[in-house]
C-alpha cells in the first residue's frame, strides 16, 4: 500500500509540475517573440516543420511557446500559405492565431513595359507565388482568352499597367480574372464615352495605342502621333509604323529599321498590310491610351524623329515635306556617328 500511495503521489506531483509549466508557457504567450518586423511568404501545401523553419529564419524567437500555443490551437493540423507581415511586438498567441486564420496581407503586383505574354508571365512570376511556366500555360491557352472575349493575339491588352494589390497564392485563374475586372473598371465612362470620337472599339483602340506608345515614350507628343494614325487609318493609307516592322522581325534591339525590315511577312508589319495588326505589339501604358482617346486634331499624315536627335518628332501633312524631314534627320545621324 506504501508504494501505491508513493506512485500516486509522484503521478500528481508530475501533473502539478506539468500544469506549472503550462500555465507559465502560456502565461508567456501574450509577451513578443519577435524583435523586429518582419514578412515572408509560406508556400501553399507547406508543412508545419516547414512552417517552423521559415518563424525560425526569419527572426522569430521563444520557439518552444509557439510550438506549445500552436498545437494547442492545432496550427500543426491546419497551416495555410501566403504572405505574412508582423511586427516586432508580436506575442506567440497573435502569432498563431494570425497563422491559424491565414491573415496573410496582401502584395504590390506591378507590370508594365511589357512585349509579349512570354514577358509577362516572367514579370508576374517575381511578384507571385505561381512560377512562370504555370502562368505561361494559362495566358497563351486559349480557352483563356476566349472566357474574357479577346484573341490571344488581342489578350495582353486586357493587361492596364499599374499596380495592383492581390494575394500573394493567387492562381493564375483568379489573377486573370481580376485583370478583367481591373480593364472594366478602368473603361470608365469617361473613357467609353470617348471611343465615339475615335470611331474605335476598345481593343482597337488598346492597339493603336501600343504603336503609339513603341514611337515615342513623350506623352506630349502621343496625342499628335496618334492623330496621325488615325488620319491615315480614315483615308485608307497604310500605318507604315516602324514598331510593327521591328515586331514582326522579332528583334526588339533594332535601333533602325531598315527596307528590308519593311518587306517582312508578317500581318503585324503594317508596311504590307493595312490597317490596324491583329493585336497590340506591347502593352500600352495608360497615358498612350488615354493619348489615343483624346488624339490631336490636326491635318498631319507622316511624322520623323527631329535632326535634334532628341526623341521627339517634326510632323509634315505631305510626303515631300516629310522627305525634308527625313533627310535633315538622317543627315543628323551621320554626322553623329563620325
Amino acid at each position: 500500500m506504501a508504494k501505491r500511495k508513493s506512485y500516486g503521489l509522484g503521478a500528481l506531483v508530475l501533473v502539478v509540475l506539468v500544469g506549472i509549466v503550462g500555465v507559465v508557457a502560456l502565461g508567456s504567450a501574450t509577451k513578443s517573440c519577435i524583435n523586429s518586423d518582419t514578412e515572408f511568404n509560406l508556400p501553399s501545401g507547406s508543412s508545419y516543420e516547414a512552417l517552423t523553419d521559415t518563424l525560425r529564419a526569419h527572426g522569430v524567437e521563444r520557439m518552444g511557446v509557439v510550438n506549445l500555443v500552436a498545437r494547442l490551437k492545432k496550427l500543426d493540423q491546419s497551416v495555410k500559405g501566403g504572405h505574412y507581415e508582423f511586427r516586432h511586438s508580436t506575442s506567440p498567441m497573435s502569432l498563431v492565431n494570425a497563422l491559424r486564420a491565414g491573415a496573410q496581407k496582401p502584395v504590390r503586383l506591378t507590370f508594365n513595359n511589357i512585349r509579349t505574354l512570354d514577358q509577362l508571365a516572367g514579370r508576374l512570376a517575381e511578384q507571385i507565388e505561381a512560377d512562370s511556366l504555370t502562368l505561361l500555360a494559362h495566358l497563351t491557352a486559349p480557352a483563356t482568352a476566349q472566357k474574357y472575349g479577346f484573341t490571344r493575339e488581342e489578350f495582353i491588352g486586357m493587361f492596364i499597367p499599374n499596380t495592383y494589390q492581390v494575394w500573394w497564392n493567387l492562381s493564375p485563374e483568379a489573377l486573370t480574372d481580376r485583370m478583367a475586372k481591373e480593364y472594366d473598371k478602368f473603361w470608365t465612362s469617361e473613357r467609353t464615352a470617348a471611343l465615339a470620337r475615335t470611331r474605335l472599339s476598345k481593343k482597337e483602340v488598346i492597339n493603336l495605342a501600343s504603336i503609339v506608345y513603341e514611337e515615342t515614350k513623350v506623352v506630349s507628343e502621343m496625342p499628335k502621333i496618334a492623330g496621325v494614325y488615325i488620319n491615315r487609318l480614315r483615308r485608307g493609307m497604310p500605318l507604315q509604323a516602324c514598331p510593327t516592322a521591328k515586331y514582326a522581325v522579332g528583334d526588339f534591339t533594332l535601333k533602325r529599321i531598315l527596307y528590308k525590315h519593311t518587306q517582312v511577312e508578317s500581318p503585324y508589319n503594317t508596311y504590307k498590310h493595312r490597317g490596324l495588326p491583329p493585336g497590340p505589339i506591347c502593352m500600352p501604358s495608360i497615358a498612350a491610351i488615354d493619348a489615343v482617346l483624346g488624339y490631336a486634331d490636326h491635318k498631319w499624315l507622316y511624322f520623323c524623329a527631329k535632326e535634334d536627335l532628341s526623341g521627339r518628332h517634326n510632323f509634315a501633312s505631305t510626303l515631300a515635306e516629310h522627305n525634308r524631314n527625313s533627310r535633315r534627320y538622317n543627315e543628323a545621324l551621320k554626322r553623329n556617328s563620325k
